[in-house]
């Protein structure tokens, strides 16, 4: 079909609106439906993007008949059509925002080696960064450990915090929220996000909703408030901030019904667990969730925000929520202006993205959830969407010691139970007996090693966090304590919490519990867990215990949130207060005693659980003025961060010592012609990966170790083990991320007969060495590389390294059964081809091992997306097997990228051809 050229408003849809003394400019939905069709049957999400359209129609990135794909979706409730959207801003936090703004450093250094003004790299959009991934728990449990966490957070971190510090100087339209604030997400909901934003254009005041992409999975929280925005990566964030449209496909959108009202004594947290599970099974992945219904109308803004939060757990690009009532409320409650507050009302009713009472949009598919009919969950002890019942976490821990997590103990439990015999669960190992603070104590497996609340999912809602509160009160008046090998730690979002805890009387008892404030970030979920207390730790390593980590987070991935710790389970902030009074994951705490009173009676969960009527009672004492007090100045920081000295230039100057912001070699060569297309010729396997790879898995955030290649790298410039910090804490050293590429503990590489770790086999060799090594031995020979992998590759965080480090790494392709929507979308940005197996298809079913050389045929410069081509994977013995793949190119704008060698370069080249 041929494109509609245009220069704009063809469908003369700009109209006014006006809201006390000011006056809109806005471009009108029911005025676009005199022409388009009826459109109130329109998901409220497609209505977002469709006024995006409308409002940057220019007749050659947007035309009409964009526009117009829009409103047929309708007819077939999917599309195929490719689109450009620009989100008004962007959502960074500090793990990914300082490689990003690395990147931004490199881009002006190669405009000025080119002749050019440094500064036309420059973020065009407002950039919000907030500091919140670098805190650690290196102190827990006493009223010392929050200073005491903020001074060695900043020591380890003053090289990053002064290069974000001159970024602030540098760049316009870059704000930056020092550490110690809370987390990004949260601040979003409580302060940055308007639902419906205004600019001035000009002269002229414009309203549109307010929309975001990120650089952090968990953006989706925001949806909660009415805000369309979902995760990116790093890369794709900067080609957004200097004024990129991000390609998409008109998405499929999932209804989800919500019905009835929540049972005495659920949380928020079994609810979302609940939906994970259920959209999981549904199959969302790259769609938009929207969630509809009766239901939403007793659903309180702070849970629809949990929902939406773990969207990227149940696989969806986003999980929306529309304007209404409640979302009024809340950005009262929160100290959003007047004007705004009345803005957003005003313009969700006129463009009809107001939720009315019985409002049933036309969805691709449905599935509902009756409230009343959830129950006490946990997640875990590997994936956020395997929602366990919490009188069944006991058994789900003890089939997870038999089956999954020692394949030794598999090996010879297999054996002995085929000869006739069996062994105990566990293996040769049941316990040990350690000393703390002078008393000897048993501790086993699944003992309960720490107990966090924290990350952005749930601390973010007061009524969890009450209950939380409530409940260690009660335990604390009966006498019950947590157990002394339990880390405990509390890391809120939001100063916020703090003061709600303080005013309802809760920051004591938890405090006499060990949950005293360690830090406002986030800091368990990212695997910022800090050390296990020495004697813990010995006891876990000698005898090999299972132990679990119980965390109000949404990520649980294996070797994320400690080295040691193998079994994570995501749990209510409550439920995080009771499994440390417990001190095992193997109790069934729905019969089983928590622990002893003071008259030495036992105590059970029901004797200490909060009711929905005390819960509501606290929460009645969150006021406005506490969110109003704490952000009134949120830009400014500490003495700490005041302190800190600013470079000036537009031009960054590195430090040749730096171990945590190196110039990357991403662009030395933009200066050269473009190379055309080729073919994939006599490539050799890096890596042979299974289902589920998580970004974790490719790319770690947590904890460097001593032997590997990042580890040694560090030495030999002289950092002790102690200084490490983490991988996430220095992703602006491209040395140090290439090294820590598949280097996650918990990685298993089929070409290593089942091994966990990052290693592999050099094939011309046979030799056995980590990843990294055998990828420089390979680049010394000019030999490229591909992976294999299975489903899901990819899942997990919106991590750009995980792409970065797989192209600096000398992959050029990645072949896997699927793709996860983003990490998908950053190998595309980073020049990495990624390839579906076809249907049924996959290394098992083809007989590959790894020990093959790779050609990958029909690439050239007339690649297409969604194209078929042909893979020849030839074996050892000169055995040759054939078989199609689908290039996971989506878009033609994606395939502009991968031929200029990424999103970043096909930007700079622009920029630079431009003079």
């Amino acid at each position: 079909m041929s494109e509609a050229k245009s220069s704009g408003n063809s469908l003369n849809t700009r109209d006014t609106l006006q809201v006390g003394d000011t006056t809109y400019h806005y471009h009108s939905l029911p005025k676009a439906a005199e022409q388009l069709g009826d459109l109130t049957r329109l998901p409220v999400s497609l209505k977002v993007l469709l006024e995006n359209l409308l409002r940057h129609e220019d007749g050659v990135t947007v035309t009409p008949d964009d526009i117009h794909a829009v409103a047929d979706w309708l007819k077939t409730r999917s599309s195929d059509r490719e689109i450009q959207y620009r989100p008004a801003r962007v959502l960074m936090q500090d793990f990914t925002g300082v490689p990003a703004v690395v990147d931004l450093a490199a881009m002006r250094d190669a405009v000025a080696r080119a002749g050019g003004d440094p500064q036309r790299i420059n973020p065009l959009s407002p950039v919000d960064l907030v500091i919140d991934h670098s805190v650690m728990v290196d102190h827990f449990g006493d009223p010392e450990a929050f200073e005491e966490n903020v001074e060695i957070e900043m020591q380890r971190n003053g090289e990053r915090y002064e290069f974000l510090r001159w970024g602030q100087k540098a760049f316009d339209n870059f704000r930056v929220v020092p550490p110690g604030t809370g987390i990004c997400h949260q601040v979003n909901l409580e302060y940055l996000g308007q639902s419906v934003w205004a600019s001035e254009v000009n002269g002229e005041q414009w309203a549109y909703p307010d929309t975001l992409v990120g650089t952090d999975s968990h953006t989706t929280m925001i949806n909660g408030l009415g805000v369309l925005g979902w995760g990116v990566g790093g890369i794709e964030a900067e080609a957004a901030m200097l004024g990129q449209p991000v390609s998409m496909l008109i998405p499929e959108v999932v209804g989800f019904k919500l019905s009835g009202k929540m049972r005495e004594g659920m949380t928020a947290t079994d609810l979302v667990l609940t939906v994970t599970q259920m959209l999981r099974a549904q199959g969302v992945v790259g769609k938009f969730v929207e969630f509809y219904g009766d239901g939403l109308a007793d659903l309180p803004l702070a849970d629809r925000a949990t929902i939406a939060n773990m969207a990227p757990e149940y696989g969806a690009t986003c999980g929306f929520f529309p304007i209404d009532d409640e979302t009024i409320r809340y950005l009262r409650l929160t100290g959003r202006t007047d004007e705004i507050v009345a803005r957003v009302e005003a313009y969700a009713k006129a463009q009809g993205m107001w939720r009315e009472p019985g409002a049933e949009p036309e969805f691709t598919a449905s599935l509902e959830l009756d409230l009343n009919t959830v129950e006490p969950s946990l997640a875990g002890p590997r994936r956020p969407q395997d929602r366990v019942a919490l009188g069944e976490v006991h058994s789900a821990f003890d089939k997870l010691m038999d089956l999954v997590l020692r394949p030794a103990d598999e090996a010879q439990s297999r054996l002995e139970t085929e000869g006739g015999g069996g062994v105990a669960v566990g293996g040769p190992s049941t316990g040990a007996s350690i000393t703390i603070d002078g008393e000897e104590h048993e501790i086993s497996h699944g003992a309960v090693v720490i107990a966090a609340i924290t990350s952005c999912t749930n601390t973010s809602n007061p009524s969890v966090m009450m209950a939380a509160g409530l409940l260690a009160k009660k335990a604390v008046e009966r006498g019950v304590m947590r157990k002394p090998w339990v880390k405990t730690s509390l890391a809120p979002g939001s100063k916020v919490v703090t003061d709600y805890l303080e005013k309802a009387g809760l920051t004591e008892p938890l405090n006499a519990l060990g949950f005293n404030l360690v830090g406002y970030g986030c800091t368990t979920c990212i695997g910022n867990s800090g050390p296990l207390p020495p004697e813990v730790a010995l006891a876990v390593t000698e005898h090999d215990l299972v132990v679990s980590a119980v965390l109000s987070g949404n990520r649980n991935f294996e070797g994320r949130v400690h080295p040691q710790v193998k079994a994570n389970w995501l749990a209510s902030p409550p439920l995080v207060v009771a499994y440390a009074l417990a001190g095992n994951t193997r109790m069934n705490l729905l019969e089983e005693p928590l622990g002893l009173d003071n008259d030495n009676k036992p105590v059970y969960l029901k004797d200490l659980w909060p009711s929905n009527a005390e819960i509501a009672e606290a929460v009645a004492m969150v006021e406005d003025s506490m969110y109003r007090e704490r952000y009134a100045d949120v830009f400014s920081g500490d003495a700490h961060w005041q302190s800190i000295s600013v470079a000036e230039g537009a031009t960054y100057k590195w430090l040749d010592e730096s171990t945590y912001v190196k110039n990357p070699p991403y662009f030395e060569q933009i200066d050269q012609p473009l190379q055309p297309l080729e073919p994939v010729d006599q490539a050799s396997v890096l890596a042979v990966f299974g289902d589920s790879i998580t970004t974790d898995h490719i790319s770690p955030a947590g904890n460097i170790k001593g032997s590997s290649p990042a580890g040694r790298y560090l030495q030999e410039l002289g950092v002790e083990p102690e200084d490490f910090n983490s991988y996430g804490s220095r992703r602006g050293n491209h040395e140090i991320m290439m090294r820590g590429t598949f280097a996650n503990i918990r990685i298993r590489n089929r070409m290593m007969g089942g091994e966990e770790g990052g290693d592999t086999i050099h094939v011309p060799t046979g030799e056995r060495m980590a990843i990294y090594d055998a990828a420089m031995r390979y680049q010394q020979d000019n030999t490229p590389l591909v992976v294999f992998a299975g489903k899901e590759y990819g899942t997990g965080s919106s991590r750009d390294w995980a792409a970065k480090g797989t192209n600096l790494l000398g992959v050029k392709a990645v072949i896997a059964e699927s793709f996860e929507r983003i990490h998908r979308s950053n190998l595309v940005g980073m020049g990495v081809l990624p390839l579906q197996f076809k249907d049924g298809q996959g290394v098992g079913p083809l007989g590959l091992d790894g020990h093959e050389k790779v050609d990958i045929l029909g690439i050239n410069d007339d690649l297409k997306p969604g194209q078929t081509l042909k893979m020849v994977a030839t074996k050892e013995g000169g055995e040759k097997v054939e078989f199609d793949v689908l290039c996971r190119i989506d878009t033609r704008n994606e395939i502009d990228y991968f031929k200029a060698g990424g999103i970043l370069h096909f930007v700079l080249r622009e920029l630079i051809a431009e003079g």
